[in-house]
């Protein structure tokens, strides 16, 4: 049973929390059930003094409770439901916190959502030094808050600024942060953390209360403390809440309604506050998106190489080529403790690589996301050189070079010369065919593609690319690999541009005709973010590069047609010099790679007018994202990735599609596919053929269908 609860001969309980089905313990509804019996026998034993103190714990390995069960959050449609769900928790954690008995909860591990608002209900909580575990609210993230009382009694432990920083932005605490901030008592060692944690429960049975150390700073005690100061801090929260999301996220704000009207008013008018919100952001189009996209990403990381798969055990690993992709790779698998060999050249390359990683390292220091002795032990693990020596005992080894056919394929042949024979070889190219550089390998089967997204440390999709000859064992190994690395695999077929950038050049390339048509460039720009993308398509070539762009726009067009040609804008900027961000100069001026200001000269420099016309948001919505959905709808029929849930993944995970919105072909299905292709004829008569919907966007309108049905997930790759 879970959980299981015992009393032992001293009057001390034990509610001990596994799940044998499960890698991290989660409050679905039948553990919920049976909690509500374990509270019921705890109140019983209370009431007849055999119950003296009550410990809530984990049997788990690495999880207290990894929160509730998102599939049943998602299932719910009904917005009253979603509010007596709500209450139902809040009441049951309620009793708990009524336990006429001292409560702790011994956090070791995991401890998000609605676990950590177990841990609330408690009266004393206890943590682990682990440094792997953390303790967070991250609903905001499914778009919606703390419903079982998190929102109502975290304000009250920790001060309102302390606790609006955990629930505005999801990120979990590390245990020394939760343990200043006051979200917990006590921090135990770990190696004694059981025996310590009974030793407590024994002394509350006795009476004798542990002493906590709660003195605020002046100036928190100001803000948190006074009724000004609270308004000067739901203030700032609101600014910079709607700063970061535009208010096209629902949940940060009605995490601060909630807050803001509970003030002065009872606890359970303040629970009957936070109840209702969640019956509406539960139901809301924001959350289900949200919650889809999760669900996406979890299926990615949880795939067939996850559990029973046929992938490799990496337990070393080796990247050829100290650029900063290079380096970039090595100092994220050092992160996740994997031992690195780099090779290149030049020993000067070599140590820019180690710096690199190293800077990385220090930025998590900076952030408090690593201990300095924890960031120097980690760093320790990538080693480096300008010969093979320790490649050839790598189980995975990734190929970084420059993006030269030649030069790659003779590092390929390299590599496999000096790899053992069960070593998985990989290219991370963004554009370069697998199949090709295959074919100088003597053991094709044993290569395939690993495309990480630069910066490597902060983007989230890595494409997995399968060539021809591509064996499931080494495509399987690299997606392992992907998903220890705290990445999001998405397995591709051998195609142009494979997945992510095959469907983005459209994009920028359609804000390269914009231009041509008189339309101006920051006023798109701000359309485009408004839509939900974290950055207008100027700035995203600057970003890029201008000379990468230009490069990758004539490489897409060889490949796939004229509907992909450069268009003539970009075209000319391409040969002005300017480069884009690390040049200093592109469509916006940079300062120490800083965006400054836009620089109206771009205009001349593509022999354009700089008489500009501000376009309509709803117009430049629509060139950009039905060309995007129309090349997806490509991409689909030609087999490049199996389903439509593929796309969605890649595009916001890639690209920072709007997660909101679900990513780009729920965004086509919600929108109809028929309203879409009806929007791509409209603009096909003005803007040529590269709107002509395909032909599976033209069935797809006929039949009232959507690109998820006709492509569901978890469907085989063609």
């Amino acid at each position: 049973m879970n959980p299981r609860f015992r009393i032992d001969a001293d009057g001390l309980g034990r509610v001990t929390f596994r799940d044998p089905a499960r890698r991290q313990n989660v409050l679905t509804r039948e553990v919920v059930e049976v909690l509500a019996g374990v509270v019921e026998e705890a109140e019983e034993a209370a009431r007849g003094g055999s119950l003296r103190s009550l410990i809530l714990e984990s049997a788990q390995p690495g999880s207290f409770i990894a929160g509730a069960d998102v599939n049943a959050i998602a299932a719910i449609e009904d917005r009253q439901a979603a509010t007596e769900a709500s209450r139902a928790g809040q009441a049951l954690f309620g009793r708990i916190a009524a336990l006429p008995v001292p409560t702790i909860a011994a956090i070791r591990g995991i401890c998000l959502g609605g676990g950590t608002e177990l841990a609330l209900a408690c009266d004393y909580r206890v943590a682990d030094d682990d440094d792997r575990t953390r303790i967070g609210l991250p609903e905001v993230l499914l778009g919606i808050l703390p419903g079982w009382g998190g929102t109502t009694r975290l304000p009250g432990l920790v001060g309102l600024s302390a606790a609006l920083d955990l629930m505005l932005s999801g990120r979990p605490a590390r245990v020394s942060k939760a343990r200043r901030i006051g979200l917990v008592d006590r921090v135990l060692p770990r190696q004694q953390f059981e025996e310590r944690c009974l030793a407590l429960a024994r002394g509350l049975a006795r009476g004798k209360s542990p002493r906590r150390k709660r003195r605020r700073a002046l100036a928190g005690r100001l803000l948190d403390g006074t009724p000004p100061g609270r308004v000067l801090v739901l203030r700032a929260a609101r600014r910079q809440v709607l700063k970061r999301t535009g208010g096209r996220y629902p949940a940060p704000l009605k995490i601060l309604e909630v807050v803001r009207r509970g003030r002065g008013r009872s606890l359970a008018e303040r629970l009957e506050l936070e109840a209702r919100a969640v019956g509406e952001l539960a139901v809301s189009p924001e959350c289900k998106n949200l919650l889809f996209v999760f669900q996406l990403r979890e299926a990615a990381r949880k795939g067939p190489w996850a559990v029973g798969g046929r992938a490799a055990e990496v337990d070393r690993l080796a990247v050829i080529g100290a650029g900063p992709m290079g380096g970039g790779i090595a100092q994220v698998a050092a992160y996740r403790e994997i031992p690195v060999r780099m090779k290149d050249i030049r020993h000067e390359a070599v140590a820019g690589g180690l710096a690199f990683a190293r800077s990385l390292f220090d930025g998590a220091v900076r952030r408090r996301s690593l201990r300095p002795r924890e960031a120097a032990r980690r760093m320790g693990m990538i080693t480096g050189g300008v010969d093979y020596a320790g490649v050839g005992c790598a189980d995975v080894v990734v190929e970084a070079v420059i993006e030269n056919p030649a030069v790659k394929e003779a590092v390929l042949r390299e590599v496999e010369a000096v790899v053992g024979e069960g070593a998985v070889i990989a290219s991370n190219t963004s554009s370069l065919s697998i199949d090709r550089m295959a074919a100088v390998l003597d053991h094709p089967e044993r290569f395939a593609g690993m495309h990480f997204f630069n910066p490597v440390h902060r983007m989230p999709l890595v494409e997995v690319v399968r060539g021809a000859k591509s064996g499931g064992d080494a495509v399987q190994t690299l997606a392992a690999l992907a998903v220890r690395l705290g990445k999001v695999p998405v397995v591709t077929g051998d195609a142009p541009g494979f997945l992510v950038n095959r469907i983005l050049g459209p994009c920028l390339n359609e804000a390269g005709h914009l231009l041509a048509e008189g339309w101006d460039a920051r006023a798109v720009d701000r359309a485009w973010k408004r839509f939900g993308m974290p950055m207008g398509p100027y700035r995203l070539i600057d970003e890029v590069g201008i000379d990468v762009m230009s490069h990758a726009g004539r490489t897409m067009a060889e490949a796939v047609g004229e509907r992909m040609a450069p268009a003539a804008s970009l075209a000319v900027l391409a040969g002005s010099g300017r480069l884009g961000r690390k040049g200093g100069r592109g469509f916006y001026l940079y300062e120490k790679g800083r965006e400054k200001a836009f620089d109206p000269s771009v205009y001349s420099d593509m022999n354009l007018s700089s008489a500009r016309t501000k376009p309509k948001p709803d117009h430049i919505r629509d060139r950009l994202v039905l060309v995007m959905i129309n090349e997806a709808a490509r991409v689909l029929e030609e087999g490049v990735v199996a389903s439509a849930a593929d796309v969605d993944l890649g595009m916001v995970m890639g690209t920072g599609f709007p997660p909101f919105r679900g990513g780009l072909l729920k965004y086509a299905d919600d929108r109809g596919v028929a309203e879409v292709a009806v929007a791509m004829e409209a603009l096909g008569r003005t803007c040529g053929d590269r709107y002509e919907p395909t032909a599976l966007v033209a069935e797809l309108a006929r039949t009232g269908g959507s690109f998820h049905t006709a492509f569901p997930a978890g469907r085989e790759a063609t």
